[in-house]
């Protein structure tokens, strides 16, 4: 689909029609815990809308209006997990002035739960990312890059996980190569690991030893590239417990969540929400309680 068509025609209401597989009597029943997931990437320091130019994003963005719709869907009562997959940082004069300060006190006020890191999140080195993560009063999950010999040995986690009753959801974050990518000067230390042994590792960890029934990537792969290049694609081939893959770094506008299959068949969502805060991506997870029964409702909302 074209990109403009598509961004004129998204709706509130058609974001939420896909890939529901629970009944309607079943949704409402008080027998399924309900959790929606809200997600953004390479939002790249846009706080404000983009200006009334004529140009195609005109009006559209803007951390106010996305912190609006997140308190709206908050007040539909539902639990909400709210993750960011990378590239918060450089954009905007706000990055060149404030060195990132400013995304990082606005997400927390936004109440963001968790986030990856991406590349351009080490334009202001590592030292620069390190001096801003007490602005953030949210976790970075990663587990593909090592951080033992840097400033950030400290400060970033492999995984993390969230309980809610009897329902245990997992994270880990996945980043993509630096080198060739960043001047190494502005990574230092940083040991890049293949991201699919890192996933096969902490998928494993959270849905077998720690007991999570739902497992999210937080990826700054990029959706899909030619050749094989590692990739959310390839990632949901090549994964076996990963439930559902947030994707960044290609600025990807999907019109929808996209369905793969992982090495046991069994299906795992993709989505991605472009890039400078347009779309705020969503997902809605039922769970049945007993029997962890789910179902995916999913879109990205146009923020305008």
């Amino acid at each position: 689909m074209n990109r403009r068509k598509f961004v004129k025609n998204l709706s509130y209401a058609s974001a939420l029609g896909y890939l529901n597989t629970l009944p309607i009597s079943a949704m409402f029943s008080q027998e399924v815990f309900r959790l929606t997931i809200l997600h953004t990437n390479d939002v790249h320091s846009r706080l404000d809308p983009f200006p009334m130019d004529g140009s195609r994003n005109a009006g559209q963005g803007g951390a106010a209006k996305r912190a609006a719709l997140i308190d709206t869907i908050r007040a539909e009562g539902n639990q909400v997990l709210l993750l960011d997959s990378g590239d918060i940082f450089q954009g905007t004069p706000y990055f060149n002035m404030f060195g990132g300060e400013i995304e990082m006190k606005v997400m927390s006020d936004m109440g963001y739960d968790a986030a990856t890191i991406g590349n351009h999140d080490f334009d202001a080195g590592i030292e620069g990312l390190k001096k801003q993560m007490p602005h953030a009063n949210f976790p970075f999950v990663i587990s593909n890059y090592v951080l033992e010999d840097t400033p950030l040995h400290d400060s970033i986690l492999p995984y993390k996980t969230w309980q809610y009753g009897n329902i245990k959801i997992g994270i880990y974050g996945l980043g993509i190569e630096l080198r060739g990518l960043v001047p190494e000067s502005l990574y230092g230390n940083t040991v890049y690991q293949d991201p699919i042994q890192a996933a096969k590792k902490h998928e494993k960890i959270l849905s077998e030893e720690l007991g999570c029934h739902y497992v999210i990537c937080l990826s700054h792969l990029g959706y899909q590239y030619r050749g094989n290049k590692i990739s959310d694609v390839i990632l949901a081939n090549q994964t076996q417990h990963t439930d559902l893959i947030l994707g960044g770094h290609t600025h990807t506008f999907m019109d929808e969540p996209r369905v793969e299959k992982n090495l046991n068949d069994h299906p795992v969502i993709i989505n991605q929400t472009g890039w400078a805060g347009i779309l705020l991506g969503r997902i809605d997870l039922f769970f049945e309680k007993g029997k962890v029964r789910k179902a995916q409702k999913g879109g990205n909302l146009l923020i305008r």
